[in-house]
């Protein structure tokens, strides 16, 4: 069984900020490893993000102030990637990509915790647990049956297929859900979008004025206050929607991509024996939970109203003081020390 003094779960802008303050406060590269079940890290950005999409470091309101070693200002999806890529190789800190932590026990104590990592692949021992998964660890799925045969014509995401000259519904009310209609009408597709309310309030400035115009230029057909009530297969195994609405009637598509958002991983929090406040975990500052030397990081700490790159970056930063101070005793380290001013 390897050991280490830092695993991270999840290789996001979280995990890999953490990542970087770990070195930069005197770990070692081969003293962390980070664990992520994705073929790739940034997953979210990769498979929710649109290509054309800007990612933004000023996320509903919160200010891209940068307090750690990585800083980023809004970006393409490319360059965002580009950045996170970087990051990873100049720490030099491994990870496993394809690997999913199914569980974490702690068997140290209060003063000296240590932890035993089980993954579908391998078991490790750590003195210091990080989880840096995200808010979102499963898409919600809506709550009636998808017929089995219409797996290929049902979406999360728009990564997972490209086509074109298709009709298409899009159902949801957020940022996704806008930004997933004007990808697919890029794209040359006739697009749908369902919402159940009679306005949308869930979604930023720049993704509804891009919404209200794609409708005065009549490049979408929008149904509000609309609710489906049931999914059928039509030929070609294709779905046939059924609306509650009478006015909205029976529909046929090509393909339905839902974005309804996602669930936080509160069942694997509660397995490790984190507690909870309400919906979200229950940590001290820097995000300690209520398990010594197990912390939750990232999104995890926005809560549901979702965070920010920059806010996982700085989180991140004000974890590993906690790690540093608490526990690891560590320092600076000369070899990986930053000019003043100048970001990762």
């Amino acid at each position: 069984m390897k050991t280490y003094k830092l695993v991270i779960t999840g290789a996001g802008p979280a995990g890999i900020s953490l990542a970087a303050e770990a070195r930069m406060s005197g770990l070692k590269a081969e003293e962390i490893i980070m664990l992520d079940k994705a073929e790739a890290h940034s997953w979210v950005i990769r498979s929710l993000y649109p290509d054309k999409k800007l990612v933004t470091a000023n996320y509903k309101g919160m200010p891209a102030i940068c307090h750690g070693v990585m800083c980023l200002q809004d970006s393409t999806k490319h360059d965002t990637i580009n950045y996170l890529d970087k990051a990873i190789q100049k720490t030099g800190v491994v990870v496993n990509y394809q690997e999913e932590v199914q569980k974490i026990e702690s068997i140290g104590t209060k003063k000296e915790p240590e932890f035993i990592i089980t993954t579908n692949k391998d078991k490790y021992k750590a003195k210091i647990v990080v989880i840096a998964i995200g808010i979102f660890g499963k898409p919600n799925k809506p709550d009636y049956p998808i017929p089995r045969k219409l797996k290929d014509k049902i979406h999360f995401d728009i990564t997972s297929f490209r086509t074109t000259e298709e009709n298409i519904l899009v159902v949801g009310g957020g940022d996704s859900a806008s930004e997933f209609a004007q990808f697919l009408i890029e794209m040359g597709n006739n697009v749908t979008l369902s919402y159940r309310r009679n306005k949308f309030v869930k979604m930023n400035s720049f993704n509804l004025n891009s919404l209200n115009e794609l409708v005065k230029c009549n490049r979408i057909n929008l149904l509000l206050q609309s609710n489906i009530e049931k999914i059928d297969i039509q030929k070609e195994n294709k779905p046939l929607v059924f609306f509650k609405e009478k006015k909205y009637g029976i529909k046929k598509f090509d393909r339905i991509v839902y974005a309804l958002g996602g669930s936080t991983p509160e069942n694997f929090l509660k397995s490790t024996g984190i507690d909870f406040v309400g919906d979200v975990p229950d940590v001290k500052e820097g995000g300690e939970s209520t398990i010594p030397g197990l912390f939750v990081g990232g999104d995890l700490l926005a809560g549901k109203r979702g965070g920010s790159i920059s806010h996982a970056f700085n989180a991140s930063r004000n974890t590993m003081e906690q790690i540093c101070k608490n526990y690891l005793h560590c320092h600076v380290s000369e070899h990986f020390k930053y000019e003043k001013g100048v970001k990762l």
